[in-house]
């Protein structure tokens, strides 16, 4: 019988690693030829116009307030003086300059309210409470007539607390207004289904513009004289009608996403209709279209700048005002823009953000 010889199996390569810059790179930006080229031009580009950046932004720019020094550096320099002198009027429009501390505040507190509601600890009765308090407060600290405060009426709101309110109610009011309509318009009653869909297409039919217009020129002409509610009421109301159209539709492609075997599971079991959608369709649905939804709010929170047509300056048209008004800082729109450009960037990455950390938590749950 021959002898068995032992022969050791070679070596394997080591996994490669997935995880780091390397790997992101290499995934990112050369994984193929064609990523390779496109990254080679783009960054070729980029430097050759990262020293002009670099010297209009920051080596020949003017900080101080100082127009006769901006001037002198039109088409060198930046002028972000202009930023310092007018920071003011921009983040809060024509509010009373001695009273501006409330609209500070006030957006300091809903600011900080959206972010307790995105921590999924805070997830409690509790918090319907607390939106209750703090939106209430919001709207004291900002129109007054209460506590001392001096009333200042809603046309002179503006600015980011004017931005951040229309944006952060309209969402939380046509959240839960998109799934009711997203689920009538898939209701057997045939007259919630019509209302529905005839809701949702002629919304999304129309330009957020128009309605708005509508909203605000048009809606007055149909009510009684001295009746017509005010116009910051009416641009809330067109803005939460016009996204939970849009929203509608997206968390209806997730309830069609569902199987009907696990309804129809759900009644053999003895469950309503209600307690089916709660517990077993919407928490599936909802995750499955996280990334159209969150979309959605960020094109709320930009779409807010159309308010100016009905004379609602909020940041776009707080920079307008603030530009327009005063002719030896209007030729420095460049700047003011990239300052709001800014502050839009930072609500709007944050928000993206925090939607792929809500796609990872729920992928982790489906992974268990």
């Amino acid at each position: 019988m021959a002898a068995v010889v032992f022969k050791p199996i070679a070596p394997r390569p080591a996994p490669i690693r997935m995880e780091g810059v390397g790997p992101w790179m290499r995934a990112n930006l050369f994984g193929d030829w064609g990523s390779i080229l496109t990254t080679v031009i783009a960054s070729a580009l980029l430097l050759y116009s990262l020293p002009a950046i670099l010297n209009w932004s920051l080596l020949e720019a003017v900080f101080a307030t100082n127009y006769e020094a901006c001037q002198a550096a039109r088409g060198i320099g930046a002028c972000w003086g202009v930023v310092h002198e007018k920071y003011r009027l921009i983040i809060f429009g024509r509010f009373p300059y001695e009273e501006q501390w409330r609209p500070l505040l006030a957006t300091v507190l809903l600011v900080a309210l959206l972010m307790i509601s995105c921590v999924r600890i805070f997830w409690r009765s509790w918090l319907v409470g607390l939106w209750v308090v703090v939106v209430g407060a919001f709207f004291v600290l900002m129109r007054g007539g209460w506590f001392g405060l001096t009333s200042v009426t809603a046309d002179l709101w503006g600015g980011l607390p004017l931005t951040i309110m229309l944006a952060a109610l309209s969402i939380v009011v046509a959240f839960p207004l998109s799934i009711l309509v997203a689920l009538g318009r898939r209701s057997e009653l045939p007259a919630i289904r019509t209302v529905c869909i005839v809701y949702i297409e002629l919304i999304r039919g129309i330009p957020l513009i128009s309605v708005l217009f509508m909203a605000s020129f048009l809606f007055p002409l149909f009510m009684p004289v001295g009746k017509s509610p005010d116009v910051l009421l009416r641009v809330f109301v067109g803005f939460t009608l016009f996204a939970a159209a849009y929203l509608a539709e997206i968390v209806r492609g997730g309830l069609q996403a569902i199987p009907s075997g696990q309804v129809e599971a759900a009644h053999s079991l003895g469950l309503t209709y209600w307690q089916t959608q709660r517990k077993i369709v919407l928490p599936q649905a909802l995750a499955m279209v996280v990334p159209g939804i969150m979309n959605t709010f960020i094109g709320i929170f930009k779409d807010t700048s159309l308010v100016t047509i009905v004379s609602l300056y909020e940041l776009t048209g707080a920079l307008g005002l603030a530009l327009n008004s005063d002719a030896n800082w209007r030729p420095f729109k460049i700047e003011g823009y990239l300052f709001i450009t800014l502050i839009y960037f930072v609500f709007c990455f944050a928000m993206s953000r925090y939607s792929l950390w809500i796609e990872k938590q729920l992928s982790v749950s489906k992974n268990r």
